[in-house]
């Protein structure tokens, strides 16, 4: 099986367990991984994971299928960082979505979802470390069930929501509020990519969480 892997950031976390993902693959399958559409090619799978750019149908149509990853319950929480808005307004659990990629964002038939728990002490790697891990779980299944993988259509009984696109703005801390009121928006924030922050008295200063083990 030829597959191509599209992640625009180049500096995204999840890339070093895509590389891996590759290695252990390689043996069985031609798979590339590229950060720009550009570099689209044909093949089999095309697997849009963490992609920020917008795929069109001609370039889709240069693969039997094009799979994107989508970490929320679909029709629920179409658009951008939803596991980041969702833990932010004290969600424990987080839903992972394989689905199909259509010219609307987000809105492509449905060929499975993992559930995962998120404990109110986990911080942001461990978070997105367990993200990452149910992404691979959904890469496996297609690869593995791509002959007879079938979709299903999202609920139109469900309305769907929609998250906007994050700013470094999104990542500000109120602090005249409690770390307690603030936790899941501090916790969740990645300190390289997007630090949480606040500003006082003129100055803005960035705020880093490290969980100490007993």
């Amino acid at each position: 099986m030829k597959a191509t892997i599209l992640c625009t950031d180049k500096n995204h976390p999840i890339i070093p367990l895509l590389k891996k993902w590759i290695k252990e693959n390689s043996v069985k399958h031609d798979i590339d991984l590229i950060h720009d559409k550009s570099q689209i090619s044909t093949g089999d799978i095309l697997f849009l994971i963490s992609c920020q750019e917008l795929i069109s149908a001609n370039e889709r149509m240069q693969y039997q299928s094009a799979l994107l990853i989508h970490a929320s319950d679909l029709p629920l929480g179409r658009g951008w960082s939803p596991h980041v808005w969702e833990i932010m307004s004290g969600s424990n659990e987080l839903t992972v979505t394989l689905l199909k990629a259509e010219d609307k964002i987000d809105t492509g038939e449905i060929y499975k979802k993992l559930k995962i728990k998120i404990e109110p002490h986990e911080l942001w790697d461990i978070i997105n470390d367990k993200l990452f891990k149910a992404e691979i779980q959904l890469m496996n299944y297609a690869i593995e069930s791509f002959s007879d993988l079938k979709g299903v259509k999202q609920d139109i009984q469900i309305k769907p929501t929609f998250f906007p696109k994050r700013t470094p703005r999104d990542s500000k801390i109120d602090p005249q509020k409690t770390i307690a009121d603030q936790f899941n928006k501090i916790r969740v924030m990645d300190p390289i990519r997007y630090p949480a922050f606040f500003e006082l008295n003129g100055f803005k200063y960035k705020i880093t969480v490290k969980k100490l083990h007993e």
